[in-house]
């Protein structure tokens, strides 16, 4: 089955987001709690939000075996001040694969230590969910 890659230059996304140091073998059970907080922030100033995605953005540690840190957030329409462990966060600029490790691999390109999850809204049908994962290129 080939691979099919997108190349794209993608815009910077503003986030509400906190962020936590993990061991990517943590990140299934690290995200909900931290998320959980985004989500009250965001339900507590009204207009913050836009229908923008949950997004996780990975900040790619040099050792794969190392913790990572993860900016757990929500889109937001604009700048805002801080609160707590709340805080101003916003995806690269730059030219991105919409992609795979394989084709990175196949086709001599590294990646620039940046990646993210973009997630749609929850649909009753779970072959309707939307899961868009985005890594920019050195």
């Amino acid at each position: 089955m080939p691979i099919e890659v997108t190349l794209d230059h993608v815009q910077p996304r503003k986030l509400a987001a906190i962020r936590r140091r993990v061991p990517i073998e943590a990140i299934a059970t690290a995200w909900r709690p931290a998320l959980d907080q985004v989500w009250a922030f965001l339900r507590a100033n009204p207009g913050l939000r836009t229908d923008g995605h949950n997004i996780f953005l990975y900040h790619h540690p040099t050792l794969r075996t190392d913790p990572m840190d993860v900016d757990f957030g929500v889109e937001v329409a604009h700048s805002f001040t801080p609160t707590g462990e709340i805080r101003e966060t916003e995806t690269p600029a730059g030219e991105a694969a919409i992609a795979i490790h394989q084709w990175a691999k196949s086709s001599n390109r590294t990646f620039a230590g940046y990646s993210w999850e973009i997630y749609g809204a929850p649909s009753p049908d779970p072959s309707k969910n939307e899961t868009t994962i985005v890594y920019l290129l050195a």
